[in-house]
């Protein structure tokens, strides 16, 4: 594994970042688009879920760039975090974590899911969570957060198009 550098966010870096987002979320949205309702589908991504993603990226940039950390190897932008606190429970949150997917499988992921426990421990929370969905686009993110000791919470989220 080449060396791994996490360093904070930066809008220098915000379109090489945004075009982490589509590289590591195509191969997934080809499968989620099939395995959820349609009706739901084109609810969440009237414009496709490139757009979304992008709005939803850049936002959080915006409004929380402090709480966003880059993965580099040298040079290379190959992946990011993003962390929020929940004091309320006690808890942090990695609310976005991606890795190119030509740098998967090389222990990134593990490096940037490491460096989140340990901030999100520094700042006195007490447990961590990390979402996904269930379709079989994000099977491989179960899995690898599954492997990092997080145990899953059973939520059933029901829709019906009106």
């Amino acid at each position: 594994m080449k060396a791994i550098k996490i360093l904070p966010y930066q809008t220098k870096y915000r379109d090489r970042v945004l075009e982490l987002v589509i590289d590591t979320w195509e191969p997934v949205f080809k499968k989620t688009e099939y395995d959820v309702p349609r009706f739901v589908y084109d609810n969440f991504y009237p414009k496709g879920w490139k757009s979304r993603q992008v709005d939803d990226v850049s936002a959080l940039l915006d409004s929380e760039p402090e709480s966003f950390w880059l993965a580099f190897q040298k040079e290379l932008l190959v992946g990011f975090v993003g962390i929020a606190i929940h004091p309320e429970d006690k808890m942090g949150e990695i609310s976005i974590i991606a890795v190119s997917p030509s740098h998967q499988r090389q222990g990134i992921i593990k490096a940037l899911m490491d460096f989140s426990e340990e901030k999100i421990c520094a700042s006195g929370m007490k447990m961590v969570m990390v979402e996904t969905v269930g379709d079989s686009g994000h099977e491989p993110a179960r899995r690898t957060y599954e492997f990092q000791g997080y145990e899953q919470w059973p939520v059933a989220r029901y829709f019906k198009a009106l």
